[in-house]
């Protein structure tokens, strides 16, 4: 199945930048090298990301609750349907 970059980050939860960057890498034919001079993350850090993340998303639900609460209150007054 082929994906485009936005999709297979969207699944992957990765920004659509790191997919291009690893299809490159794979074209060079240099896609074992990434990675090798980061260290792995701590479990604090991988707890750190998945809270933002997780933070990220209930902003985005709030701001999208806000804008129907705004939209049904113009609904609900008189003399605006």
């Amino acid at each position: 199945e082929k994906l485009s970059f936005l999709e297979t980050a969207r699944r992957l939860s990765l920004p659509p930048s790191t997919i291009a960057n690893w299809v490159k890498a794979h074209k060079a034919g240099k896609l074992g090298d990434i990675g090798k001079t980061h260290r792995p993350l701590t479990e604090i850090e991988m707890k750190l990301a998945r809270t933002k993340k997780e933070l990220a998303e209930v902003k985005m639900e709030r701001d999208i609750l806000k804008k129907a609460a705004a939209y049904f209150a113009r609904e609900s007054l008189p003399g605006t349907r």
